[in-house]
This record gives C-alpha cells, structure tokens and sequence, in this order.
C-alpha cells in the first residue's frame, strides 16, 4: 500500500519545470420466526445478525438465488457476506500488533537490501533488464506492468492449489514476497519518468485542475483500499483468508479497487498529459479489468451459492446497483465509513501529499 501511496501523490503535486485493521466479522443471518419470536428491547442492526443454525443459511441463499427475497420493502436484505472495515479495539491482541510491526521491520529491511540497495539489490539489474527491449519509455513502462500483473494475478489465481501445497501463511509470504519488489521497480519506474514522454497536453495550470485532480486521487484511496484494512492477515500474522465483504464501498461497486484505479489512472493523465502517463494508464486498466473477472470467478469457487447473492445485489458499475434498486442502503449506511481504517487510510493519503517532495527524491536516488 505505502507504495501506490507513493505514486499517487508524487506524479501530480509538483507541475513539471517548464509526481488496518480489519478483525473479520462473519455476518450470518436469522430467520423471520425467530425474529418474531425473540422480541428484542432495542431496534435490530442488520450487520450484527447472528444465526441460530445453518438450516436458516442455506434456506435464505436457496430464496436469494431463485429472486424470491425481493420486496417492495425499503429495508435492507440480511447480509450473507462480511462486514468490512470493521474495527473493535477491545479485541485487538497487543502481541499480535507487536509481531506485525517487527515483520514489517524485517521485510523493507530485506527489501532494501536485496532489491532496492543499488550496491547490494537486484532492483537496478531488473530495470535495465527490461530497459533493454526497447527505447521507449511508453513501452518499457507497459512492460514493466505486464510483468508485474502476469506474476501478480498468476499467484492469486493459483492461490487455493498453492495453499493446499505450502499453507495459507507460507503461500502469503511467497506472494508478498514476490510481488512487492516488481510493484517498487514499476512505481519507481514511473515516478522517475513520468515527464519523459512525449506532451500531449498542458493543463497543469488551468484554473481548478489541481483541485480537480486532488480530489479524484483522494477519492480513489477510499476505493483502492477495501481489502487491506485486514493488515495481521496481509502480513500473515493472523491466517490469510479469501472474504466475501458485502458493507461500506461494495455497497457501491463490487469491485472498489479497479474502480479506484481507474479514477487515479484519470486523474493523474489528465495532470501529466503525455505518453508515458498513457501508457501506465492503459496497463494498469487492463490489469485491474482483469482482476476484477479474476476475482468474481475465483469468489464464486469459493463462496459459491453466497457469492452469487452478492453479485445479484452489488454491481461493477459504481452505484448501478442502489440505482436499480437491487441494493437497498441501511438508513446508517454513513456509519459503515465512520470507521478507523477509513481514517487511517485517510491519514495515509493526506500524509504521503504533503510529504511527495520526500518521496520523489528517494525515487531519484535510485536512477532507475
């Protein structure tokens, strides 16, 4: 994460001189008897249901499938999926915490050495490697993104064979392990060259661009960043699973991170206005356009029957769903962001703004 925060604030602030925590709560259901029958003192939270067996699970998602849960009922369906960005300190494990933060030490201090160091890293080797293909930024930028992409979307479609294989935290650390080298090498890429194309345009001083441009990146980090509130499991602390989040931005789209990278691909095209940043744009839509018929196939291997009552109540397209009806909001659906990983992402991106000098002068060091 801290690395697209990186490229998201570094390639527009500067014109050019003429770049959590989420513990999982499963959200079961309850039967309409039993509601009946229960006559709670306090209005019921559709996101806290609880199931009494998982007869009435299965009977819900028997009814979901054949379309027979629509109403004309302005309340919200019970969920089946998860309740993301939810966050309960009380139940946070200080050892755990403290063991996340001394894995997270080890990693970038392996990552420096071995791949971002130039006397030491294979990161400077990696660039002009695939320098060599051709002179062209566009193209060794595209190439860059492909082989990221390819790795990347390799190892999370093999990922159910090779967590029969190695287990769940093992196959993590491989995945981590290998992608987030390729991910540095094509932000730091792109950072450094961002300018190095050829100009298509120049709005970088139009009235109310920068604005315009500051607000859809911003925007795009509440999008690109639903799955990640789960750090202890990112970081293979706790054990790494495959969730079915159904609150707060899926709400929305059912897939917020391409979503969120194609309004930062927008956003920062529009800023730099040349070749390059097209260039990145196209790769890294077609990546995410990928990712997101990846996802729903392997959620649909498996969640299953569940999954697919998501996909009927959710949408692509951002709010096509609450538009046509077919996903109906809780009246505190506001509540579902008012949450500290959305506050520490947003922390996150205010941060790295204001401190993008830094960052593109680290990138510079490395000439690559």
């Amino acid at each position: 994460m801290a690395a697209c925060l990186v490229v998201a604030n570094s390639s527009f602030s500067s014109p050019r001189p003429v770049k959590p925590i989420a513990k999982k709560h499963h959200l079961q259901l309850i039967s309409s008897l039993s509601l009946f029958h229960l006559k709670p003192r306090k209005p019921i939270n559709s996101t806290s249901l609880k199931p009494h067996s998982d007869s009435f699970r299965i009977r819900f998602l028997s009814k979901a499938s054949l379309g027979e849960t629509d109403s004309s009922s302005e309340d919200p369906l019970p969920l089946v999926g998860e309740d993301s960005a939810a966050f309960d300190l009380g139940t946070q494990s200080i050892v755990s915490w403290i063991y996340f933060t001394l894995v997270l030490g080890i990693v970038l201090f392996i990552l420096d050495v071995v791949w971002i160091d130039n006397s030491t890293g294979y990161g400077k080797a990696f660039i002009d490697a695939v320098s060599t293909l051709s002179d062209s930024h566009e193209v060794v930028m595209l190439a860059l993104i492909l082989i990221f992409a390819t790795v990347h979307s390799g190892l999370a479609s093999f990922r159910d064979t090779g967590e029969k294989l190695l287990g769940k935290r093992p196959y993590r650390v491989l995945f981590a392990g290998v992608s987030l080298p390729l991910v540095v090498s094509t932000v730091v890429y792109f950072i450094n060259h961002r300018y190095d194309g050829l100009q298509l345009w120049q709005l970088q001083n139009a009235p109310g661009v920068h604005q315009l441009v500051w607000l859809l990146n911003f925007v795009s980090f509440i999008f690109l960043y639903p799955s990640t509130f789960n750090l202890l499991e990112v970081a293979a602390v706790d054990k790494p699973e495959m969730h079915l989040w159904e609150t707060g931005i899926m709400r929305i789209t059912r897939h917020p991170q391409m979503v969120g990278q194609v309004i930062w691909c927008l956003a920062h095209t529009l800023w730099i206005g040349n070749s390059v940043a097209v260039a990145a744009s196209i790769g890294l839509i077609g990546h995410h356009l990928f990712g997101a018929w990846n996802g729903d196939r392997r959620l649909a291997v498996r969640h299953g029957e569940a999954f697919e009552v998501v996909k009927k109540r959710t949408s692509i397209i951002p709010f096509a769903a609450i538009l046509d009806g077919r996903q109906k909001l809780p009246k505190d659906y506001y509540k579902e962001f008012i949450r500290l990983p959305y506050l520490a992402i947003t922390a996150l991106t205010l941060g790295a703004y204001f401190l993008h000098p830094v960052m593109q002068a680290a990138s510079f060091r490395l000439h690559w």
